[in-house]
């Protein structure tokens, strides 16, 4: 488990677009990593659209959003080109990512338990120290409240 004010775990993962990302080649950029459950589900694809439709006034505050999930990347290739998403989805297929950060959990649905991913999003700042973390997250006006998040630590 990740606590505020520690070094963000590093890590490289393949990602949508053919590309391989490392956590430590960000450094100097505030990243967003927010990890979701499932391509193509409605609160996934809820969250990934409102980071969409965010991404310009990130990247204007020098931040790099990523998503990720433990599906692989050819399923995040079709989410990304459906939906247009211009920012990498990272395949964590083993999850050996989403436990370091402490979201790979036990989970109930429909009186089934199984591990999954719990909605979560980490503010990482340029010297790659968490900054915030939001665990749990509800969909709606997350996106803007990690913007301002953002906002305040580039204060």
């Amino acid at each position: 488990m990740v606590d505020i004010g520690q070094p963000a775990p590093d890590f490289t993962l393949q990602a949508s677009n053919n590309q391989t990302i490392s956590l430590r080649d960000l450094r100097g950029k505030n990243v967003v990593l927010y990890f979701y459950p499932k391509d193509m589900t409605p609160g996934c694809t809820t969250e990934s659209c409102d980071f969409r439709d965010f991404h310009p006034e990130f990247g204007k505050l020098d931040t790099i959003v990523l998503g990720i999930s433990p599906d692989d990347v050819k399923s995040h290739d079709k989410f990304a080109a459906k939906y247009e998403l211009p920012f990498p989805l990272l395949a964590d297929t083993d999850h050996r990512v989403a436990e370091e950060y402490g979201v790979w959990v036990q989970k109930k649905m429909y009186g089934k338990e199984y591990m999954g991913i719990e909605r979560s999003t980490f503010l990482i700042d340029k010297e790659g120290k968490i900054a915030k973390i939001w665990h749990k997250v509800k969909v709606s006006g997350h996106v803007q409240e990690v913007l301002q998040a953002v906002k305040e630590i580039g204060q």
